[in-house]
């Protein structure tokens, strides 16, 4: 008679590696719960109402591709920019620091977003690129250790905000966070399951691995003149157009 997958390796595994199997199972269900809990904890540090958020000098917007596909525009970059654009047409912020990744000369993260910027209104004196924003850890440890601040609002989605503001007070950095607009669609199932993975990483290279950022490098300070040859500001802000690779 065929036997089920599930009778078979009960009848293949000996009931002590059974127990053993169902306790690790457990326990990686009770670590990932407890690291999704305690970093949502730092939800009481975000602002959904622009109104009601206190005005700090920079906001640091976390980088995410422009477009999903070719031609379709990702909602996640969008709605960030849209929020960067709140903050300082209310007076809520006055420098814009755009971090990610800058992969290769056709997907660089904080060039799009400079971009974006620019169209929604923000001067160009007052935004600033960072483009070794490899990882969220990165992002925040960057503008303090590079670019000099201590305190500042980041902007991106509810749950990555939750995710940066843990991450910047474990290294003592006062953040607040603005909540862009949250994506309402399978895009956003796999992009919250894919968070529960990114939160156990966060305690575990907070706690156990220590993780830096990958690089640092020469000071930048916010609010002065940037030099033309900047690799940090200008090398790539004139250059063409890009064509983004999917990504969310």
């Amino acid at each position: 008679m065929f036997k089920s997958p599930s009778r078979l390796l009960s009848c293949l595994l000996s009931r002590p590696l059974r127990w053993s199997l169902g306790l690790l199972l457990l326990l990686l269900g009770g670590l990932l719960a407890f690291s999704y809990y305690q970093v949502g904890l730092s939800h009481r540090y975000t602002y959904d109402d622009v109104s009601q958020i206190p005005y700090n000098r920079v906001a640091l917007i976390l980088g995410t591709a422009r477009y999903l596909a070719p031609g379709k525009p990702n909602p996640y970059f969008e709605n960030r920019i849209h929020a960067a654009g709140e903050l300082y047409r209310q007076g809520k912020a006055t420098y814009f620091l755009v971090s990610g990744d800058n992969a290769t000369l056709r997907y660089n993260e904080p060039r799009e977003m400079r971009r974006a910027l620019l169209k929604e209104g923000i001067p160009a004196r007052f935004i600033y690129s960072d483009y070794a924003g490899f990882r969220t850890l990165d992002s925040v440890v960057r503008a303090a250790e590079v670019f000099g601040q201590q305190r500042f609002t980041v902007v991106s989605q509810p749950f990555h905000n939750e995710r940066a503001i843990y991450l910047a007070r474990q290294h003592g950095l006062e953040v607040i966070g603005y909540n862009a607009k949250d994506v309402a669609t399978m895009l956003d199932l796999r992009t919250r399951l894919r968070e529960v993975l990114a939160r156990f990483k966060c305690l575990l290279d907070v706690y156990v691995l220590e993780k830096e950022p990958k690089f640092l490098g020469e000071a930048i300070v916010i609010g002065e003149p940037v030099s033309a040859g900047s690799p940090t500001q200008a090398q790539y802000d004139e250059e063409e157009e890009p064509l983004d690779q999917p990504g969310a």
